[in-house]
């Protein structure tokens, strides 16, 4: 369940410069690197090849970047939730970094701040800055600008 409801998407603006709250943690297991390397064919030896990974230069395989952001997907709802729109639709990012690398075996999650919210093309475009932390890390693994589209109820 969200820790932060906004009855609509309107509601939004009064959350703009604020911190929403965090995710729970996920554990990175190699089992979803390889399921990711599968589906996008990417299957660079730092992912997928342990046994070569643990003399790589990070020590162990490492999650994908883009494995990293997509699980932002998942970590937004644990956060936050808007409620009274017709429909939704991801309109994309403004700016992706990955600042430090996710091995598997470690755990991350997401933590959200509202960035902006204004009207646009009949309905209410926000950006959200998603941070993945790394857990007992100091640099994050991802900061992402999400950029959503909601359509309210009329």
């Amino acid at each position: 369940m969200a820790a932060v409801v906004f009855e609509s998407p309107h509601d939004i603006k009064d959350a703009v410069g604020k911190h929403l709250g965090y995710s729970e943690w996920l554990m990175m297991e190699q089992d979803r690197v390889d399921k990711f390397a599968d589906a996008t064919d990417d299957h660079q030896w730092i992912h997928v090849d342990v046994e070569r990974a643990k003399t790589g230069p990070f020590g162990a395989t490492i999650a994908h970047g883009y494995l990293t952001l997509s699980l932002v997907s998942s970590f937004m709802p644990q956060i936050f939730e808007v409620r009274g729109f017709e429909f939704a639709v991801n309109y994309g990012t403004n700016k992706v970094r990955f600042p430090a690398p996710v091995k598997v075996g470690s755990r991350v999650r997401g933590g959200a701040e509202v960035l902006s919210v204004e009207e646009s093309k009949g309905g209410i475009l926000s950006v959200v800055r998603v941070t993945v932390e790394i857990e007992g890390e100091d640099r994050p693994a991802c900061i992402a600008e999400t950029v959503s589209l909601y359509f309210p109820k009329k």
